[in-house]
């Protein structure tokens, strides 16, 4: 098989998903399913839906696109605020769509009648994390003038913690949030029926009562792709890990000492290495590179494996305690979510679908 390569377990998402997806309904919250670190691979958005998530989350359109084009039949709500430049695609290919701007909202609104749709939108406040959202003393003039709007629903509000600065989500922030929704909608004298205020950082506290009762959506990509919450990393229980491997075949193996010869500056990203002396040790390199994965995010199969470091192209290996492998043979990492994002994005990572 072409190397590298990501192995891609589709019953692993699936049952993720149906394993958080089952929490989450306990509580009243359906799930945006969230496709984009694998580039909106149709069969992994399918697999999610086989699990019971209702919307498909996406930060792109061109993955919304691809999966339109597959025959993916859900909800697509774009997660991330759309560009005034791409105001038309978001109406032709987004069911609803993320907002915190008003003139993107006008202009969705303006297409919208000119196509004759009704596009559904969210608006997201800030709720402490500092990425996207309306501050929490601007949201009601906005809900105003956007209520008066054609063209586009304001089915909800929406907010985000913990992705940009690690806000970790608590009973507090959350409750703020609901506050402030319930005074939006008495002041305008609406109701809302989507509030889309958690993700994968939210597990922990779902699971120990912690959501109010109103908040009845959330955003989920990485507790259902790895497997794991997002404050601690932890893996969620009866959860799949290992649902993504990466693959790289061996292109050299030599013995070499474990520290360099002569002075030492700046690599090639402009990192100055230190380096711990092993002696001799046996060096091998893969056929991957910084340029396809996240070096920290990587984690040899195999505990006798341990990464010594990476170049643009090359990643460097101790196989000391595993000196049977030889040229030609494969070591299988699993990933982070960086990892996994950067490894997915690669045109030079082969996906595998198993």
């Amino acid at each position: 098989m072409q190397t590298p390569y990501i192995t891609i377990n589709l019953k692993k998402i699936e049952h993720n998903a149906r394993n958080i997806v089952n929490l989450c309904e306990k509580h009243g919250i359906s799930i945006a399913g969230v496709t984009k670190a694998t580039l909106g691979i149709p069969e992994v958005a399918q697999a999610m839906l086989n699990g019971g998530v209702t919307w498909i989350g996406e930060s792109r359109l061109n993955n919304i696109e691809r999966l339109r084009n597959n025959n993916i039949n859900a909800p697509f709500m774009l997660i991330r605020a759309p560009h005034l430049s791409e105001i038309e695609r978001v109406v032709s290919l987004a069911d609803i769509s993320v907002n915190s701007e008003y003139e993107v909202i006008k202009a969705l609104s303006e297409c919208s009648l000119k196509n004759g749709t009704v596009h559904k939108i969210i608006i997201m406040v800030d709720i402490g994390d500092l990425r996207e959202g309306v501050w929490p003393d601007e949201l009601l003039p906005l809900v105003k003038e956007v209520i008066k709007m054609n063209g586009v629903k304001l089915i909800g509000l929406g907010a985000n913690l913990t992705d940009l600065n690690g806000i970790i989500p608590t009973y507090e922030n959350n409750k703020l949030f609901v506050d402030l929704v319930e005074e939006i909608e008495d002041k305008c004298k609406i109701k809302f029926e989507c509030l889309s205020a958690g993700n994968s950082s939210s597990l922990k506290l779902l699971a120990s009562g912690g959501i109010p009762d109103r908040i009845n959506h959330f955003r989920l990509g990485e507790s259902i792709l790895l497997g794991r919450e997002t404050v601690d990393r932890e893996a969620w229980p009866d959860t799949y890990q290992d649902a993504f491997t990466l693959s790289a075949e061996i292109i050299e193996k030599k013995r070499k000492p474990s520290v360099p010869i002569g002075m030492v500056g700046q690599d090639a990203f402009g990192n100055t290495p230190t380096f711990e002396d092993k002696g001799m040790m046996i060096r091998s390199i893969l056929n991957i590179g910084r340029q396809d994965m996240s070096l920290n995010g990587m984690n040899p199969q195999n505990p006798d494996i341990e990464i010594l470091g990476a170049s643009s192209d090359h990643l460097l290996i101790d196989i000391t305690k595993k000196q049977d492998l030889k040229v030609g043979d494969v070591v299988s990492f699993d990933m982070n979510y960086a990892a996994l994002l950067a490894a997915m994005t690669s045109p030079f990572v082969k996906k595998v679908i198993v």
